[in-house]
């Protein structure tokens, strides 16, 4: 397999926070978009990152946590609760974790 094979622009994939307590308290499922594969500057700042580093993990989900137009969310000082804030986080560490989501022909 050559090298160029992998390589292609980040898509744009949809990620759903479907938890029962979140569901219950906003009263529907919430959907945000995340690329499915990160600039080389994200990811280097994701290694860097130790246990327990949430405030510097909730400052680069800041710019990884999008809109289905791939436009970040909280910009012009728009936060997010804090309760969905830690579920968006989990749900993208998790799809970062999943090689299969850039390897896959699709």
């Amino acid at each position: 397999m050559k090298l160029t094979e992998l390589a292609s622009k980040p898509q744009l994939v949809k990620i759903t926070i479907d938890d029962d307590n979140i569901v219950e308290k906003y009263g529907e499922v919430i959907d945000f978009w995340v690329h499915d594969r990160q600039d080389m500057d994200t990811f280097m700042r994701l290694a860097r990152l130790e246990d327990g580093d949430m405030g510097n993990i909730a400052d680069i989900m800041t710019d990884m946590i999008l809109d289905e137009n791939g436009n970040k969310i909280m910009i012009d000082g728009l936060i997010l609760p804090s309760d969905i804030m830690i579920k968006a986080i989990e749900k993208v560490v998790a799809n970062l974790g999943n090689a299969v989501v850039q390897t896959s022909a699709a």
